[in-house]
């Protein structure tokens, strides 16, 4: 009897639990219906306006009801700024990006003056969504710290951030001058934390020296507001001092203003030669050639590697075409697109994918990279160093080779 019993027991409690599942899934289709009939939501989320676009009317009725019925204090202007930033991230390009004031008022400082932070040059690693540090400011807080070329920051305060948030993680790191941040990296493999203590950050954009043999070196940084002008004012001065050849170092340059470097590439190639080839969304093509005689006439050599983007590969796409310089290094990281960064009236601004650019001879950079000439990589334990010492620079040490 006992054998018998316990078939049936266990379906009496099978038909307990199933009936409270039941009752609470009727209870809940009965709640959200309730409310949503006594809201007018019933059956329509936003109502329809033929004077307005789809994206108003559906803006306008979350407005309202969140007037109507919701409980907290409503901020109208950070409302604004994230509904446009989540409209601009409905684009799914890791590139553009909806600024609000502040983040404005931290671009300007970054590209056209000095800020405090902790000094890193970051990108986003668009394979791999993580924010990718190209490289630590010379003289930074960070470099001071032990941040590495080729770091990966995971999270900054204890809150995990993906490259897709690049904006985020980059106001995060700057700061008050004298406050701390903690910033959690994974270096191959291995998670470090780093306590940061936020400086002044000062962009030098271009370091000089004389190498050796009478060979000029310049290397920069990024190409921000006034670089070229600094290029060519180092240069003169190197020349001055009898240099006769020339390597320019843009290993873990991430780009920066695309004018820059392509005044540049103006004192070195001759007038009236193509630069650059743009294409926008209708496939117009705009060709941009140099304006002025070149002043710099003697042999070149650019170091490139894997953080080498954007506007970087410009100035080694041209030099390249017109075998003014042999580039000397690895692959470069393959940024073909142009972003225009616009100020908006209310303080505002806006980055957008406008334009994709090709070589003089239309080699595509975009997803593709460009391939040295000479393909030298460094040694292992100072591969994402950022200052090398010169004898274990193989990179470095090849440029002198071939300019000797």
């Amino acid at each position: 009897m006992e054998e018998e019993k316990k078939p049936r027991i266990y379906k009496t409690i099978m038909l307990v639990i199933m009936v409270a599942v039941i009752t609470f899934i009727i209870t809940t289709i009965f709640m959200y219906k309730k409310i949503g009939k006594d809201n007018n939501t019933k059956y329509i989320l936003y109502s329809k306006n033929q004077n307005e676009t789809e994206l108003e009317q559906r803006l306008n009725s979350f407005k309202k009801l969140i007037d109507e019925v919701y409980l907290g204090e409503v901020n109208e202007e950070k409302l604004i700024d994230g509904a446009i930033k989540g409209y601009i991230e409905g684009l799914n390009d890791p590139y553009s990006s909806y600024y609000t004031k502040d983040e404005m008022e931290d671009i300007k400082k970054e590209t056209f003056g000095n800020f405090y932070g902790v000094g890193v040059y970051i990108t986003t690693d668009t394979v791999n969504n993580q924010v990718l540090i190209l490289a630590p400011i010379k003289g930074s807080a960070a470099e001071k710290a032990g941040i590495l070329s080729g770091d990966v920051i995971t999270k900054v305060d204890g809150v995990e951030y993906k490259g897709d948030q690049l904006d985020i993680v980059s106001s995060k790191l700057k700061g008050e001058e004298n406050s701390t941040v903690e910033i959690e990296i994974l270096r191959k493999g291995e998670t470090k934390t780093f306590t940061i203590t936020r400086e002044k950050v000062k962009l030098n954009h271009i370091e000089s020296e004389i190498k050796g043999q009478n060979i000029g070196y310049l290397k920069i940084s990024s190409f921000d507001e006034e670089c070229a002008d600094e290029f060519k004012e180092k240069f003169n001065e190197l020349k001055s001092q009898g240099i006769k050849s020339l390597i320019i170092d843009l290993r873990n340059n991430g780009g920066g203003i695309v004018d820059e470097a392509l005044n540049i590439a103006d004192m070195i190639i001759e007038k009236d030669k193509t630069l650059l080839i743009t294409l926008d969304k209708k496939n117009n093509e705009e060709v941009i050639k140099s304006e002025n005689d070149a002043i710099i006439d003697m042999p070149i050599v650019v170091l490139t590697n894997k953080n080498t983007a954007s506007a970087s590969e410009i100035l080694s796409g041209i030099l390249k075409d017109y075998q003014k310089a042999k580039i000397v290094g690895t692959k470069t990281y393959g940024k073909g697109v142009i972003q225009e960064l616009m100020f908006l009236t209310d303080g505002t601004g806006i980055k957008l994918t406008t334009n994709e650019y090709l070589t003089p001879n239309r080699n595509k950079i975009n997803n593709v990279g460009i391939t040295p000439d000479e393909e030298v990589t460094l040694p292992d334990e100072v591969a994402n160093r950022l200052n090398i010492d010169e004898e274990k620079d193989t990179q470095l040490q090849k440029a002198i080779e071939i300019l000797k």
